[in-house]
């Protein structure tokens, strides 16, 4: 312990130094800590939401486009199908469940999303409060829609057209909230949910003029996408094919291009990691260079401490125990920096409510943070904690 305590107070003595050290090791740890958290938390949550979901099908065009507006609701989608062809797959017998997707509308940023009950038990969701919709116009909010909006049962609310802020409210159909979710942490969360029926109701109310119209649009419905379960994984080699040549549809497999997805991230986290790597060689190097001198600048206070029967380890864990303080101090301040980094990005790109990034977890790897600094700090005392303890008593007061 009173090792500990002189080699603390050691430190201090070179305050400036030793701020500069800290912080120069913190920034190579808080590049590692942010790439964990980012890895962590984007496969975690693809994980989470892409679960059950076989393929996605919906209008021709960039298929991760596709699953970015269908299944993590990030984007817009890439145009509509009518309904009688997505009804048409359920007959294939590939097939076990096809779930139609509606959008178009929000409340102030969260999707209104058409759907069936399918969709609830495809992510096993739970009611924290009312009941799920039992006729159109109805509808349930995930939690943190709920929250942020300040709806509770019973409150009736107008959707906006599109997908953002600012469109026209659609003033004449009013939902009515029936069901509240408990939090889940995946997608379900910050949606809007409905029956798909009513998404025709209110845009066909908005557009049709008389009965005729209304006839013919009924005739013309149309949803944004299906998502689609199969009876067999073998389906996967045979099923998109068959969509993608036989029909006007698309066939996205989420797994394949979340994978595409994730590659292409790849580069910039390989930049990132590459970017530590050379701040943390930076900073073991720095702390070598510190404690070299240190030994240089306190050989009076070596020679002294070994007068009065200091033994040569003791002098040597000085150093070390100074290299540990280091990297104790450097971990617990990247450890912070990066929860704070993660944080600051999903909250700058809005990623916060898509549950993607944001929110303080602490997955296992991060526990080979403080590792890591106190191996490098450890590594870079190495020398000089060995210089110290060869040094000789004769050679400590010659040089006093």
């Amino acid at each position: 312990m009173k090792t500990l305590a002189m080699s603390w107070r050691y430190l201090w003595s070179r305050p400036l130094g030793t701020a500069l050290n800290v912080l120069l090791l913190s920034l190579s740890l808080a590049t590692i800590t942010f790439l964990i958290l980012l890895s962590h938390q984007l496969s975690t949550a693809f994980e989470r939401d892409l679960a059950g979901i076989d393929v996605v099908v919906g209008a021709k065009g960039s298929p991760m486009q596709l699953i970015l507006s269908g299944v993590l609701h990030l984007d817009v989608p890439p145009g509509n199908v009518p309904i009688k062809e997505v009804e048409a797959l359920q007959s294939h017998p590939l097939v076990a469940g096809v779930i139609p997707i509606s959008l178009g509308d929000n409340l102030r940023g969260f999707r209104i999303v058409g759907t069936s009950p399918a969709y609830l038990t495809l992510y096993q969701a739970e009611l924290a409060q009312g009941q799920i919709w039992r006729e159109p116009m109805q509808a349930v909010l995930g939690a943190t829609a709920a929250r942020q909006l300040a709806l509770k049962l019973g409150d009736r609310f107008v959707g906006s057209h599109g997908l953002g802020t600012g469109g026209h409210a659609h003033g004449d159909n009013a939902y009515q909230v029936t069901g509240i979710l408990a939090a889940s942490g995946g997608v379900l969360d910050r949606l809007i949910l409905t029956d798909t029926a009513s998404v025709w109701r209110v845009h066909e109310d908005a557009t049709a003029l008389d009965d005729e119209d209304r006839q013919i649009l009924a005739d013309e419905r149309e949803v944004t996408m299906a998502l689609i379960q199969y009876k067999s994984p073998l389906a996967a080699l045979t099923f998109p094919r068959f969509v993608n040549t036989t029909t006007n549809l698309q066939a996205a497999a989420p797994a394949l291009e979340i994978t595409r997805l994730l590659n292409m991230l790849g580069i910039g986290t390989d930049v990132l990691r590459a970017l530590a790597g050379v701040l943390l060689l930076t900073a073991g190097l720095s702390v070598f260079i510190a404690l070299w001198h240190a030994v240089r600048e306190r050989r009076g206070d070596l020679a002294l401490l070994r007068m009065v029967g200091a033994p040569p380890w003791r002098i040597a864990s000085l150093l070390l125990c100074e290299a540990l303080w280091l990297g104790l101090l450097a971990a617990a301040l990247g450890l912070a920096l990066g929860q704070g980094l993660t944080a600051l990005l999903g909250w700058f790109l809005k990623l916060d409510n898509s549950m993607l990034l944001g929110g303080l977890v602490w997955p296992a790897q991060l526990g080979w943070v403080p590792v890591l600094a106190l191996g490098v700090a450890g590594l870079a005392a190495l020398v000089p904690a060995l210089g110290a303890y060869r040094v000789s008593v004769l050679d400590l007061l010659q040089s006093r």
